[in-house]
Order: C-alpha cells, then sequence, then structure tokens
C-alpha cells in the first residue's frame, strides 16, 4: 500500500484471477493490496499469507507486484522474488512456492475494455484516470439531487443536504445547476453558486460526488478516499525575497502514509500551511486527485482533514458531547440525531475509544487527546489527513500507538501525512519526506532506504549532518540519485485536468454563496449551547464570575455607606466604573486566544465568522449582564442617592446606575474581546487587563479634569468608563454633590440630552469594537478563504 498510483500509457487493464475468489479487473489507475486484512483490494485467508503481504501496481510504464515484507514470501516459478514485473500470463503464488493461494493474470478481452467514455475523455474531465462511479441519461426536465430516497439521485453522504440541488434542462437544450439552501453548499468547477449554467466538461461539486455531463450521459465520480496528491514546484517567499520552501515536488499515492521530516526551520509547518490551503505557496500547484487545490479549494476543504498540534477540541467536554457538538455544525441540519449519533459512535469505535467516550477530554493521556482529535476530523470522512506533529511530548509507547493508529487510518482508504520530529515509528510509513534547510528536498522514498542514502548509520549523524554540513548540497544529490528518478520523476502523474485558459472564470461563475440565514442561526444555537456547556464545566471561571461581582459591590458599599455625599459619592462611582470594566473584560479577554485553533479549523470547513462571534456576545453579554446587576445591587441597595422623592434623569436612580454599569460592563467586555483577538498569547492577556483597568480610572474623568485637556480629553472618548461615569454623574447630579472643577464636566451634567449621548456612547463603543473584532478574526482564517 501507498505505492504511486498514476496511469501511464502503455500499462493495459488485467483480469487477475485469485483462488477462492471472483475475476476482477485491474486498472492501471490504482494499486492493489494483497494480504489476509479483509480491507485488502485482493484477500487470501489462508493463514501462511501475511496481513499485508504485497502490492500490486504499475510502474515505469508496466505492471509490478512488490513483495512487502511478507513472513513467507512470494513466489513464482517456484522462486522468492521481492520485485517482479508481471503481465498476461504470470501466475504467483503467496505464502509458499508449491501449494500457496496462487492469481493468475490475463489480458482483459476487447469488447469489454471499450466503456461509453474513452479514458482519455475522462481525464480531461476530472482531472484524474478514474472511470465514473454511475453513468446515467442526461434528464429531460429535472433531477433533484440529495441525500433522501426521494430525490432523483440519491447521495449517500451525511455532508449533503436531504433536498441538495437541482440540475434542471432548459428549454434552450442547455442545462443549469440549482442549489436548494444546501448546507455545505453546490459547486461549479471548484467555486460556490446558487444558479450557474452547466455545460461540456463543466464539474458540479456535492459532497464528496463530483457530476460531469459527457455527451448524452450524466456521470458521477464518488471521491471514496482513494486519491492521489500531486505536489509541483512549491516555493514560498517572504518579505526580503526569503526563501522557506524551494521548489518542492512529491508525489503521494492511495492510501500511503508520508512522514514529513527535518531539523527545526527547514520548513515542515511552512509545507504543512501551502498543502492544507491555510497559507498557499508563492509559486507551484497542489493537485488533489489531478484537480487544483488552490483553485478548488472552496469545494476540496471539505474533504481535508488538519490535526494541529494543539487540542482542536474543548477539553472540557466529554469525548462523546464534543464530537456531537461538531457533527452539529459539520453536518447539515436536516440531519436527523440519530444518524449523527451513529457517526459519531462510528467514529468512536473506529478510533478504540469506546471506554473513554465519557470522560473529560483533559482528562485523557496525550495519545488519547490526539485521538479524539482525529476522530473529530474523522467525523466528515475526509480523503487526505494532515496531522502536526501528533506525536509531540509522548512517550515512546505512546508514540508507536499514534503512529500504529495512523497506519491503520491510511490502509482503511485514506492518505495521511504526518509532520513528525520523532524518527521512532517511521518504519510504519509507506514514505519519507526530509526536508533540508531551506526548504529544499533531501530525501523522498522508503524509509528504511534514507540513512543508506546518506551513508549514516543512525538518525542523529544525519540531523547532525544537516546542521553541520550547512554548505552540502543536499537536494542536489538526490536530484542526481536513482531514488529521485524512481519515486519522483518517474512516478509524478502528469497534470490531467482542464487547461487552465479553458476553465470558466471564477467571476464569470460565482457570487460567492454566503449561509442562509437557517444555517446561520443554527450554527449560532449550537455554538451558544456548546460554549455554555464549555464555561460550566471550568470551575475556576465559575468561582472568579461568581465572586468578582460580590467583592467590588462590597467594596462600592463600604465607599459609599449609608447615602451618597461630598465625601462618598465620587469613589463609590469610581469603584462601580472599576468593577464593570474588570467584570466585563476578565470574562472576554482570554476567550478568542485560547479557541484559536479551534476557531482556524472549524472556520476552515465552513464555520461562520459572525456566527461564531455572535456566540461569544451571547453567552458572555448575558454572563455579564448578570454580574453588572449583582454588582450594583451589592453596592448600593439599601444606600440613599438622594434627596427622597428625587429621581434621575428619566427613570430612578438605582435603575438609571444600574444600566449604565451593565452598557459599560458589555463595552469592557467587548474590549477584552478586542484584546483576546488581538495578542498572540494567552499569557499576555492578564497584564493587559491590569493596563486596560489602569487606564479606565485614569481616563474616566474622577481624578483628572479631562474636558480643559484637549488631547487628553478627544483620547478619552475612546475609554468606556468615561461615557458610563458620565452617565451615572448625571443621575444622581454629582456637582450638586460633589461641587468644583473636577465635577463641573459638560458630560456630568443632569440633562436628558448629555445622559443619552453617555449611554449611546457605550453602545456605540461596544459596536466598533465589535466590528473590529470581526476584522481581526479574519486574520485567522486560511489565507486562500481571505482572498475570496
Amino acid at each position: 500500500m501507498g505505492e504511486r498510483e498514476f496511469a501511464p500509457g502503455g500499462a493495459p487493464q488485467l483480469v487477475l484471477d485469485a483462488d477462492g475468489g471472483d475475476s476482477q479487473v485491474m486498472s492501471p489507475s490504482r494499486s492493489y493490496a494483497v494480504g489476509r486484512d479483509p480491507t485488502s483490494d485482493i484477500v487470501f485467508t489462508d493463514p501462511r499469507v501475511s496481513w499485508h503481504h504485497a502490492v500490486l501496481h504499475v510502474g515505469d510504464g508496466h505492471w509490478v507486484l512488490d513483495d512487502i515484507g511478507s513472513t513467507n514470501g512470494t513466489y513464482t516459478d517456484g522462486h522468492r522474488v521481492q520485485h517482479l514485473d508481471v503481465g498476461p500470463g504470470s501466475v504467483v503464488r503467496f505464502g509458499s512456492p508449491s501449494d500457496g493461494p496462487c492469481c493468475s493474470l490475463h489480458a482483459l478481452p476487447q469488447p469489454t475494455a471499450v466503456r461509453s467514455v474513452q479514458p482519455s475523455a475522462l481525464t480531461s474531465i476530472t482531472g484524474s484516470y478514474r472511470p465514473p462511479t454511475t453513468v446515467r441519461p442526461l434528464p429531460a426536465k429535472v433531477v433533484r439531487i440529495g441525500r433522501a430516497l426521494d430525490n432523483d439521485l440519491v447521495v449517500r453522504d451525511l455532508s449533503v443536504s436531504r433536498h441538495h440541488a437541482e440540475l434542471r434542462a432548459r428549454p434552450d437544450g442547455r442545462y443549469e445547476i440549482t442549489d436548494l439552501e444546501s448546507h455545505n453548499g453546490t459547486y461549479l468547477n471548484g467555486q460556490p453558486v446558487l444558479q450557474a449554467l452547466v455545460g461540456e466538461g463543466d464539474l458540479v461539486g456535492i459532497g464528496h460526488s463530483v457530476f460531469a455531463l459527457v455527451g448524452d450521459e450524466l456521470q458521477e465520480f464518488v471521491d471514496t478516499g482513494d486519491i492521489n496528491l500531486d505536489v509541483e514546484d512549491l516555493t514560498v517567499r517572504v518579505a526580503g525575497d526569503r526563501v522557506l520552501l524551494d521548489q518542492v515536488t512529491f508525489p503521494v499515492g492511495q492510501k500511503c502514509l508520508l512522514a514529513v521530516a527535518g531539523p527545526s526551520g527547514a520548513g515542515k509547518s511552512t509545507l504543512l500551511n501551502a498543502l492544507t490551503g491555510l497559507r498557499p505557496a508563492t509559486e507551484g500547484t497542489v493537485r488533489y486527485d489531478g484537480r487544483d487545490l488552490y483553485r478548488d479549494y472552496a469545494e476540496l476543504r471539505h474533504r481535508i482533514g488538519l490535526v494541529p498540534q494543539d487540542d482542536i477540541l474543548h477539553t472540557q467536554l466529554q469525548v462523546r458531547r464534543a464530537l456531537r457538538y461538531a457533527a452539529e455544525l459539520r453536518f447539515p441540519g436536516d440531519t436527523a440525531a440519530d444518524e449523527r449519533e451513529a457517526r459519531v459512535e462510528e467514529v468512536i469505535n473506529e478510533l478504540g475509544l469506546a471506554q473513554r467516550a465519557d470522560q473529560v477530554i483533559s482528562s485523557l493521556s496525550g495519545g488519547q487527546r490526539k485521538r479524539v482529535s482525529v476522530a473529530l476530523e474523522l467525523l466528515t470522512k475526509p480523503s487526505l489527513l494532515f496531522l502536526d506533529e501528533p506525536t509531540s511530548g509522548l512517550d515512546p509507547g505512546m508514540d508507536r500507538s499514534v503512529m500504529q493508529m495512523l497506519r491503520g487510518l491510511a490502509d482503511d482508504g485514506r492518505t495521511v501525512i504526518v509532520v513528525t520530529h520523532s524518527v521512532l515509528s517511521l518504519d510504519l510509513c509507506d514514505r519519507l519526506l526530509l526536508l533540508a534547510p531551506g526548504g529544499k528536498i533531501a530525501w523522498y522514498g522508503p524509509p528504511d532506504e534514507t540513512l543508506g542514502h546518506f551513508g549514516f548509520q543512525h538518525w542523529p549523524e544525519a540531523f547532525e549532518a544537516f546542521e553541520n554540513q550547512r554548505e552540502r548540497d543536499w537536494a542536489g544529490q538526490y536530484r542526481s540519485s536513482s531514488p529521485y528518478r524512481r519515486y519522483i520523476a518517474g512516478a509524478m502523474q502528469p497534470a490531467a485536468g482542464l487547461p487552465e485558459q479553458a476553465l470558466p472564470p471564477a467571476a464569470a461563475v460565482v457570487p460567492v454563496q454566503k449561509p442562509t440565514p437557517q444555517r446561520w442561526r443554527r450554527q449560532v444555537g449550537t455554538l451558544v449551547r456548546r460554549y455554555t456547556t464549555a464555561l460550566t464545566a471550568d470551575r475556576t471561571f465559575i468561582a472568579v464570575m461568581i465572586a468578582l461581582p460580590f467583592i467590588m459591590g462590597a467594596m462600592a458599599h463600604a465607599l459609599a455607606g449609608s447615602r451618597l455625599d461630598g465625601n462618598t459619592a465620587l469613589n463609590a462611582l469610581l469603584i462601580l466604573c472599576v468593577g464593570g470594566v474588570l467584570t466585563g473584560a476578565a470574562n472576554a479577554v482570554r476567550e478568542l486566544v485560547k479557541e484559536r485553533v479551534i476557531y482556524q479549523r472549524e472556520r476552515a470547513v465552513g464555520l461562520s465568522r459572525s456566527a461564531y462571534l455572535c456566540s461569544k456576545i451571547i453567552v458572555l453579554g448575558t454572563i455579564t449582564v448578570v454580574q453588572a446587576v449583582v454588582l450594583t445591587m451589592v453596592a448600593l441597595v439599601g444606600v440613599q442617592l438622594g434627596p427622597p422623592g428625587s429621581s434621575g434623569v428619566y427613570l430612578s436612580r438605582l435603575l438609571e446606575i444600574t444600566l449604565a454599569v451593565a452598557l459599560l460592563s458589555v463595552s469592557a467586555m467587548m474590549l477584552g474581546l478586542l484584546i483576546s483577538a488581538l495578542v498572540k498569547k494567552e499569557e499576555v492577556t492578564m497584564p493587559l487587563l491590569v493596563l486596560v483597568a489602569i487606564v479606565q480610572v485614569v481616563f474616566c474623568g474622577a481624578l483628572l479634569e479631562l474636558d480643559h485637556a484637549p488631547v487628553l480629553n478627544q483620547l478619552s472618548w475612546l475609554v468606556p468608563s468615561r461615557w458610563a461615569l458620565g452617565a451615572m454623574a448625571a443621575t444622581v447630579n454629582l456637582n450638586d454633590l460633589v461641587p468644583g472643577t473636577l465635577t463641573d464636566d459638560p458630560l456630568f451634567a443632569p440633562r436628558g440630552s448629555i445622559w443619552l449621548l453617555d449611554m449611546g456612547m457605550l453602545v456605540a463603543l461596544a459596536v466598533i469594537y465589535g466590528i473590529v473584532v470581526a476584522r481581526l478574526l479574519r486574520r485567522h482564517e486560511p489565507a486562500i478563504m481571505r482572498r475570496r
């Protein structure tokens, strides 16, 4: 498994007859695994056959059978072989030269080799060498496509909506595709569309299926996971013309487990970002089964799984509950709960998490937590799975366990690419890509041939050489070697897709589809429930959230005494401002930065940015308002706020002050979200929180005469406490209680217009902060999405 699969000219289709099995046609477009494993393509139950015994594939234009380290060997004409060129008439035995299970190869009879569409036509349409999964006549009127059984064309894929799209025949003989407000979108030539004309050679993407009009047929090509990845001349340049990746080219075959290794700074993370579309390369292409990943990213991103180094799940949640929330976000809203539950249980069992499904994620070992992150990605059955340092920080046993899991995922029909520093389990990988300093390929091929190529006995020697032999031309030596000619030059699949100039320009196909309101509301609802569950599971957060308003309120109450007067009023209102700012900002200042990796991954697979931000505002805003009310009540209940019978500007004084503190807290919460969106590390949020509190005190107007300081006064307009103190001062008529130039501030005047201005500015600041936060969140999305 994992050998490069391509369709070179001259390699014919063959018929394979195996003992105890039916004849099957062998296509040169893929490889075939032989072994006792029930998931193998050619299965033998004889115990002398190894679990993974051999692989039959095309290499250098002809069929080849490779023994992959079987215990009892592979034989032809009584001789044991490791590598055998085969063709019509070849007979091979497995496990024994005399009576082992046998298979024979024959030429495909010419009549059955002809299909309704020639392979060259298939190549030009889909960009790969695959026959269609299904072929049907073109519709006379309308074909409705979706997951439900009442559709004309049923697509059994949980990422497809029940009624997803319609292909309609027009009176002029042309066809158009119409999206039926699907969850994950309908795509034409890789771009999302609501309604568009479909012509010969166009590709309509729905879930894991691609549809093409060919002659008088509608052909469907289902992505079952057996895909090739071709990386061609990837180059990444940054400011100053510094090169991080230098013309990186390599092929990755079906069911391949590829390890990417190299010394620190060699470009492993840069390569990963380029391959996943997070930060596309400056030059070069990435072809997903013949299709340009960057050009068709909007569609193909749903078929790519990415497990970064950090957890992509809320670790306060239980495993099963976290996966349920993820399933709600990734699957259409019309997916029945039992369908989602069945898929969640399927991946739990596939990853060996059944006994830990009800445990809190944070209580799991490092290896088990990594399995949970992988389980999240497997929900949507990605064909291409990337992992960034999945064994970092694990002991050797856990390292081996995680790599064995990845080996199994590849064998099950996925292409798996793992970036790693560990060399303990490279023997489990089909291919190793070793990057040298400067982002150049020092080696690509089987891991067990790597050290011999360099002339070293042990891995530490090789990595020391990368560091010490900076002038050595690692890439040049590899390019002049026979492994390069065999594993890269001879294995790269030629670009077989449509010529770039033949593709409809994106601007002519799109407007880019926006989420429907129903989908947006559904995402907000799921995110609110998930976030609430995660917060309530955080006991430290709950304790601080409850204690803070009581503590600050008690301090304000102690300063206010029994009544507000010249000695107590200003200090009590100042503490209320500080308390409102601290409660609001403290709630939010960590919330975006600590979830940044989660947001990046969910955004890449379709999460709405505004839905994410709204869920934060709803949950944190509710908490913050409740805290503000508690703070004000503790501080002022029982305190005489003015002469008997007096009232505020419009309402009672206690109610107006409560409203001012609540709006101040919400504005401070939005300021906290802004800080959280700005910073790179969670550790710096607490010092910034202290700084924010100090700025609020200095610029609120309780310590300085800001109205007479031209520059400081204008700066204070950006500080929420300035307006909150003004509103409260207007409510209690602070200038009468504390006469003087400090309180003779125009924003403290007890007039209705001034009070409305103060309160309106708190709302305006909260909105402005929210807009800035939304713009900052955009920086943490895949770069290729920001271009759209």
